[in-house]
């Protein structure tokens, strides 16, 4: 446990649930930013692909034939998890940083964009997802430290029953 983590034992049950709900918020963020991202590698690597297909490849109208999937399968797919309330995170500063990657790269237009350019857009978004795949492990590890906590003290009676309802 790093220094800048609390002892989920330590704290006070209303603390527990707090921290643990934030920490979700948080995942959610990272999920969503991180989708985002591996929906942008996806697209650069399909038009790199049809590139290679051909003198017709990598052309516009060939590219947003797959968007749907491309799409479907980042920002509406993935495992199941229990349902929360869903927000808007466009706004979020994570988001934002993604945004200003993409830009700072020239990744709003992949179709205009040379061979070089797009492979190094893709080693952009690479390490951008990774951080991110991180983030979300670490977070993983805490929210699930709290869980455990959540329960044991469900289990060994230091937590009312009644109160489970909160916890979901």
């Amino acid at each position: 446990m790093s220094s800048t983590e609390t002892d989920p034992a330590a704290l006070p049950l209303d603390a527990l649930r707090a921290l643990r709900t934030k920490l979700q918020q948080d995942d959610d963020v990272v999920s969503y930013v991180r989708r985002l991202t591996q929906a942008r590698i996806d697209l650069v690597r399909a038009e790199l692909r049809l590139r290679r297909e051909g003198p017709d490849g990598g052309s516009g109208e060939r590219i947003t034939q797959e968007l749907p999937v491309i799409l479907g399968s980042h920002l509406t797919g993935g495992p199941a998890r229990p349902p929360r309330p869903v927000e808007d995170f466009s706004d979020h500063p994570l988001a934002a940083e993604l945004e200003e990657l993409t830009q700072e790269m020239g990744g709003d237009d992949v179709i205009s964009m040379a061979d070089d350019e797009l492979l190094a857009f893709a080693v952009a978004l690479q390490a951008f997802e990774q951080l991110r795949s991180q983030e979300r492990k670490q977070l993983f590890g805490r929210i699930d430290a709290l869980s455990a906590e959540l329960v044991r003290r469900y289990r060994d009676g230091e937590a009312d029953v009644d109160g489970l309802l909160a916890d979901g």
